[in-house]
């Protein structure tokens, strides 16, 4: 049976709630949430939705994380974010099981649309896509993991990297672009 915390937050006078609901939540250890979290719900008339964090057991999400956006974001049992990382979510962030996500990483599923010359960038709207990771992956210290990304089962991202491509289950990457470094399995023989 999955464990599953619902925090949906809410817009109250120029500041966000935070209210969780609790479906098939039991024992003591399900999740820990350091109060220094914060959450805030990007919606407004013009961008639609609000933004859902689905946390599914054991989970550690550490002080200083920002989620931020008007999607959801899932994170499968036992993973772990670290310090000072910043969620950005307009879409679907989907973190699998056993997940290491080290301090001051971003995941953002957004990019600011910028191809028109005779409009300002920030009057351009925005293009969203998903990002999956997969189960048991390393994602170090520092990494940007950017829109559309699918990290499969038990890659390495290395610190500093920033991943704007899909890294293939067991791949380790590293660089600015990410490009791949070796393999998982390769050091398993």
């Amino acid at each position: 049976m999955n464990y599953v915390v619902r925090a949906v937050f809410r817009r109250v006078s120029n500041a966000v709630k935070l209210a969780f609901h609790r479906s098939f939540l039991r024992g003591h250890d399900v999740y820990r949430v350091a109060w220094s979290v914060s959450f805030r719900d990007l919606s407004a008339p013009s961008i639609p939705g609000h933004l859902q964090v689905v946390l599914q057991g054991k989970n550690t999400i550490e002080r200083g994380v920002v989620f931020m956006g008007t999607g959801q974001v899932a994170i499968g049992p036992r993973s772990y974010v670290n310090e000072y990382c910043v969620i950005g979510c307009n879409d679907a962030i989907t973190i699998g099981a056993d997940v290491m996500i080290a301090s001051a990483v971003s995941l953002r599923d957004t990019d600011h649309n910028f191809s028109r010359l005779d409009v300002p960038m920030n009057q351009q709207g925005v293009t969203s896509k998903p990002i999956v990771i997969g189960n048991d992956v390393w994602i170090g210290h520092g990494a940007t993991v950017l829109k559309g990304v699918m990290i499969g089962d038990g890659a390495i991202v290395a610190a500093g990297a920033v991943v704007k491509s899909d890294v293939a289950p067991y791949d380790i990457v590293g660089g600015v672009p990410a490009r791949v470094l070796g393999n998982r399995r390769e050091h398993h023989e």
